[in-house]
């Protein structure tokens, strides 16, 4: 049975310890990074869950000390593509749904009131727009919500070499056991992509390196290295 620890995620500690970690590897994670993300985007995020179980093992590799990444560490997230799909599908699906949301709410009012000019009713407008504010927050607490509790379901996909549907359960689990750090954790993660988005937006694309090895340092720090990891065939 797979065990985790509880109480052991420090968040600020978790990034100066990630910092450390990578600097080395800074420039090769960040293009894995990039070249993984941009794979899942152009595959319509059919290859997402590939990519990023890819990403998430070439962060393993170095944090866990088994040396440098390379190039390579992303193609193996093809071998996960079946055990990530299910978690890939969790995490995408809603996504969708919230900007189709987003945009009925949000941006649907807006481009009416500028399709009808001087005969758009304003406070009508007004009142569409508000609601809809309100419904997109309550939509983006829950979002935050399920997204959290699968917060661990890549990396232990790749690290335990489990199914999705096991993944989801023990990152549950284990998330609710460590509810302070994960909420310190995604606090952190925002304010390092909102310093990012401030260095003229370039900046949250060179955070993005910092902000994963952050996670799998909070990620080892609740499933500590196996003795006996999975062999990848």
């Amino acid at each position: 049975m797979d065990e985790f620890t509880t109480g052991q995620i420090h968040p600020i500690e978790c990034a100066k310890e990630a910092w450390e970690l990578i600097k080395a590897d800074y420039w090769i994670l960040f293009a894995i990074s990039i070249v993984g993300a941009m794979i899942g985007g152009i595959s319509m995020y059919i290859l997402i869950g590939a990519m990023i179980c890819g990403i998430f093992n070439a962060y393993l590799k170095v944090i866990d000390g088994r040396g440098k990444a390379n190039i390579d560490d992303l193609w193996v997230g093809f071998k996960f593509f079946g055990p990530s799909l299910l978690v890939t599908v969790l995490i995408v699906v809603p996504m969708v749904i919230w900007i189709i949301i987003l945009f009925v709410t949000i941006y649907l009012p807006i481009i009416t009131a500028a399709i009808m000019g001087n005969n758009a009713d304003g406070g009508t407008i007004l009142g569409t727009f508000i609601v809809g504010f309100i419904i997109d927050i309550v939509v983006a607490v829950i979002m935050i919500s399920i997204h959290s509790l699968l917060i661990f379901c890549f990396p232990l996909i790749v690290d335990r070499g489990i199914s999705s549907w096991d993944s989801v359960k023990l990152s549950a689990r284990a998330v609710m056991k460590n509810i302070p750090g994960i909420g310190g954790l995604i606090g952190l993660n925002f304010l390092m992509a909102l310093v990012g988005e401030l260095a003229f937006c370039v900046g949250l694309y060179l955070m993005i390196p910092i902000i994963t090895a952050t996670n799998v340092v909070a990620f080892r720090k609740v499933f500590p290295r196996n003795s006996n990891p999975p062999q990848i065939q």
